[in-house]
């Protein structure tokens, strides 16, 4: 069976270049094109070499036309605009996307939830495995010990990080609200300063910090009367948000239109 032919979506960022790199080293994906923001320093250079691999003979541009005539599937870590644009060429050439960028507005991912009539979508705040574990744990957790218990999330990323709370951390938020059967958009605190008054009953708490070179921390605290339950995962190497987008690419190949997450790709409830 012939290689998953991908492009990549912000390819000289961090993230973009760990893609390219893991792609190279992996059977059964090939890269077909890379993409970056129009300006961008990296134009016309070869993905390959900025990836810190051997030449690919695949120089980065900023026209995804012509790259979406010969592939199977887009791997897209690139800002909120570019995503929406993507998806709907995606959509017209009816290739898997994959989604991990993060910052998304409500009118954006209405935007992609149209784009998934036509072809099939794997979004997700985070592609790692042990996160969409870790997902599943606080649904249940939040189905398990109800509005008794107050819900918390912490995380912290790098310095450079523009987005807050992070992808993940609204990813953690979505399953708490899912287990506890209400909507999180009406159930979240954020930005707590000055005199806020007492926590309100039922609400899911988000606290965000920023520094160094953390790649990922995210903890989900349940805190009842007398006791706590710390639910965590800290992300050591980025190669595993990276590895778990390709495992998407490849199950979302041939699939049919649709919008699905990791915990679809993974087989968690």
């Amino acid at each position: 069976m012939s290689d998953m032919r991908l492009v990549v979506a912000g390819a000289a960022g961090r993230m973009g270049r760990t893609l390219v790199k893991l792609i190279d080293e992996t059977p059964g994906v090939s890269l077909s094109g890379a993409l970056e923001r129009p300006g961008a320093p990296a134009q016309g250079q070869d993905a390959g070499v900025l990836a810190g691999v051997s030449a690919l003979g695949i120089a980065i541009t900023d026209d995804p036309l012509p790259l979406l005539i010969d592939t199977d599937g887009i791997v897209d870590f690139s800002t909120p605009a570019s995503t929406v644009e993507l998806a709907a060429l995606a959509a017209q050439a009816r290739i898997a996307h994959v989604i991990g960028t993060t910052g998304l507005s409500e009118n954006d991912l209405a935007k992609l939830a149209a784009a998934a009539w036509h072809a099939p979508i794997v979004r997700s705040g985070n592609m790692s495995l042990g996160v969409n574990l870790l997902a599943s744990l606080v649904r249940r957790a939040a189905r398990a010990l109800g509005e008794e218990f107050d819900v918390e999330i912490l995380e912290m990323h790098h310095r450079s990080k523009v987005d807050a709370p992070s992808g993940t951390a609204l990813l953690l938020g979505e399953a708490a609200a899912e287990g506890r059967g209400v909507e999180l958009k009406s159930h979240s605190e954020r930005g707590r300063e000055g005199i806020t008054g007492p926590r309100q009953p039922g609400a899911i708490g988000f606290a965000s910090l920023r520094g160094g070179g953390v790649i990922g921390d995210h903890s989900v605290v349940f805190a009842g009367e007398g006791e706590r339950i710390t639910l965590s995962h800290q992300a050591e190497d980025r190669a595993l948000f990276a590895r778990g987008a390709l495992k998407a690419a490849l199950w979302a190949k041939g699939r049919k239109p649709g919008l699905y997450a990791m915990a679809d790709v993974l087989g968690l409830d």
